[in-house]
């Protein structure tokens, strides 16, 4: 459910009035505006809402000592489970969607006397998860790092409808930062009589705090070795909220 928190206003004002008023028709040409005043007003409004949308990128990495072929095949091996589990667990109907981000195959060196020896061959495949179950985000990664994903490189909550929401908010603000010209103009005994400038933004910020997951398969096994139980790395993710700010910049002429 979206929570609404009550607009929020920043408001600055600059007043600038005449100096002189030309008499009328005293010159002709010259803009209507240069014998106007104006003021200047600032008003920020903001929301926060909760996100709908979740991209996580997910990366499969191999290597092999001997073989790029063989770290290739790794890799594809491990990729190909993965995907084909993420595919299964979205809908494409919501504007769900799986696709590959970056592919990298290339052999490492070790330096020793300056002299370069082969160390291995590493293949990272990357993935990028975009869907609107949220509440499904936490049994993906961990099914996905189970099936031999070997990091979650990004999680990224977002808001799909950011335009709309963000024309409710500038609305909302341009209209308080008209009263709020308005105020000033008939404090000091004149008028609103027209649009100068005005400048907007509206940006996101989002509360979620969440760290990187690796995979901590060859720790379970270390562990296994050892004769110890090695613990569940169960993934425990919270979308937190988005907080959307508009702001309008807005300098009014004066009569």
């Amino acid at each position: 459910m979206k929570k609404v928190i009550a607009a929020t206003m920043l408001s600055s004002v600059l007043l600038t009035l005449p100096t002189s008023t030309l008499p009328a028709g005293a010159v002709n040409g010259i803009d209507s505006t240069l014998n106007k005043g104006y003021v200047s007003v600032s008003y920020t409004a903001e929301k926060e809402v909760s996100p709908d949308t979740v991209e996580v990128s997910i990366s499969v990495k191999t290597d092999d000592k001997k073989s790029m072929q063989e770290a290739v095949r790794k890799n594809k091996e491990i990729s190909d489970k993965v995907y084909s589990y993420l595919k299964s667990v979205i809908t494409p109907a919501n504007g769900d969607y799986v696709k590959t981000s970056n592919f990298s195959a290339s052999p490492s060196y070790i330096y020793n006397n300056n002299k370069r020896t082969l160390d291995k061959y590493n293949v990272s495949n990357n993935v990028i998860v975009h869907t609107k179950s949220i509440d499904k985000i936490s049994t993906i990664i961990d099914n996905s790092l189970s099936l031999g994903a070997t990091d979650v490189d990004s999680l990224n909550f977002l808001l799909s409808e950011k335009d709309t929401q963000c024309a409710d908010l500038l609305s909302n603000a341009a209209k308080q930062a008209r009263k709020r010209a308005d105020i000033v103009a008939t404090s000091v005994g004149s008028s609103v009589v027209g649009i100068k400038n005005i400048d907007t933004t509206c940006s996101l910020n989002n509360s979620s705090r969440y760290p990187v997951y690796r995979n901590s398969l060859m720790m379970a096994k270390a562990e296994s070795m050892d004769g110890a139980t090695p613990e569940t790395n169960s993934v425990n993710i919270e979308a937190g909220t988005i907080k959307i700010y508009s702001n309008v910049n807005a300098s009014f002429y004066l009569k």
